[in-house]
């Protein structure tokens, strides 16, 4: 068994946006791909999640209409070699080129995580 610390952990969110129409196909996608890399043994966390409306009282400004329907999934890797491994696998390659032609944009949009305190 080897040891990793939390500072060796690979976080991120990554979003995307349904194209209107393709939201079926998108969180269908989403739900398989789930399920596949959660068994990867460096995989802490893959939890996929679709953009909701801020409930109302909360302060919120609101903003410009969506152009589609939002999607996030907060990942956790347990190392640099866990993501990479991640990346690698057929089945993320399969799913990226599936969704493409149904988000609004060129791919998925990531953004990396480091924990506070």
């Amino acid at each position: 068994m080897s040891w990793t610390s939390e500072e060796d952990r690979v976080e991120l969110v990554a979003r995307f946006t349904a194209l209107p129409g393709r939201e079926g196909e998108v969180e269908h996608l989403l739900l398989a791909l789930t399920a596949k890399v959660r068994q990867e043994p460096g995989c802490l966390a893959f939890e996929p999640h679709r953009v909701a409306a801020a409930p109302s009282g909360s302060g919120t400004a609101a903003g410009p209409e969506p152009i589609g329907t939002g999607f996030a999934v907060v990942e956790a890797y347990r190392d640099e070699a866990a993501f990479a491994a991640h990346l690698a696998a057929d089945y993320g390659a399969e799913f990226n080129a599936a969704l493409g032609p149904l988000i609004v944009e060129d791919g998925s949009v990531l953004t990396f995580l480091a924990r506070l305190g």
